[in-house]
Formats: structure tokens, sequence, C-alpha cells
């Protein structure tokens, strides 16, 4: 029962945390959020047993994702009023995809795949469990090819992000050094002979 009150506790401020970081005006409110909301991710996981993953959440999201984020927005200081310039425009797809999303998570929620109708309580096991090397086992076994086709998709999207950031031609002006020292005083400098001039009195 305790446990229960305590899944629910996290599960609530875990909705609320992630509701408040689409909401917020605020870039840097927004960043806050997320990492409440990362805090509430680790603390289901680690009810779950899975204290590996709640540690790298921690560690990695929270300690260096988003602090170089929260980095970067407070340095760039964006300006949001151009961003919201086209919100009203688009507000009627956005609700028809965000309807569409709510229908196709709750079908798969309700499904009998999950066990959603039933609370299972963690199993405790023994002093010598491993959460790594049970993750990394299933991970190469049981799930090695749903591991792969993720990887590969994490690889397309960097590339993807690549090519779109280079996607426009820039008149790069940086200097050759080896055009440089095969320049001879000929090919730069031009003697001009000319009469002298006179001064009128």
């Amino acid at each position: 029962m305790f446990e229960q009150i305590i899944f629910y506790f996290f599960a609530a401020l875990l909705v609320l945390s992630a509701a408040m970081v689409i909401t917020v005006r605020n870039p840097v409110f927004a960043a806050l959020f997320l990492v409440l909301s990362f805090f509430s991710s680790a603390a289901i996981w680690l009810m779950l047993e899975a204290e590996f993953l709640a540690i790298v959440l921690v560690l990695v999201y929270v300690g260096a994702v988003m602090v170089l984020f929260l980095f970067v927005v407070m340095m760039l200081d964006i300006n949001l009023s151009p961003l919201r310039e086209g919100f009203a425009r688009y507000l009627p797809v956005g609700i028809v995809v965000a309807l569409l999303m709510v229908v196709a998570m709750g079908l798969v929620v309700r499904s009998n795949y999950f066990g959603a109708g039933h609370y299972y309580a963690s199993v405790p096991h023994e002093a010598g469990y491993s959460n790594t090397t049970e993750l990394g086992n299933m991970l190469y076994t049981t799930y090695l090819y749903q591991f792969e086709i993720a990887g590969a998709i994490l690889l397309v999207a960097i590339i993807a992000a690549i090519s779109l950031t280079l996607r426009r031609v820039k008149l790069n002006k940086a200097m050759k050094p080896e055009e440089q020292v095969a320049v001879k005083r000929k090919d730069r400098v031009r003697m001009v002979k000319m009469a002298p001039e006179k001064r009128e009195p």
C-alpha cells in the first residue's frame, strides 16, 4: 500500500512537470520542470529496482544535457515573440495531431500486452543481483534487433541534423597557407615608373 502511494505521488509529479514543460513561457523554467520530470522518472525506476537506469538518467540527462541546455538558453537570450507569430495559424492542425496521439496512446495502454489493468509489485531480489548485468543480457539477447534498429535510427537522425546545418552554402574566407607560400613577388607587386611632378610656385 505504501509503495502504491509513493508510485502515484511520483507519477502525478511526473505528469504535472511534463505538462508544465510545454505550457510555461519562459524556456529556463521549462528546462527546470524537465529536470523535475527526470527526477520523478528516476524515482519510479528506483521503485522498480532499475537502479542503473535511474542513475544514468540523473547523471547523463540532468547532470550534463540539461545543464548544457540551460547554459545555451541563458547565454543566447532567445526572443520568443517571432516564434509565436504563427501559433494561431497552426493551432487546429496541432489539436488534431494531439488528439490522434492521445487516442493512439490510449489504445496501446489499454491493450492486454502491458497488463495495465493490474498493479504488479516489484519482486525483491537477492543481495548479489546486478541490474546492469540483467539489462545487458536483455539488450544483447532478447531485444538485440530492436536495439540495433534504434541505433540505426539515431545514426540517421545525426546525419540528417548535420546535413540540415550544412544545407546553405557559406562563403568561406579562410586563408590557404600553401597558396600564400607559393606566391611570388611579381604576382603581387608591380613597379610603376612615373615622371616626377614639380609643384608650381
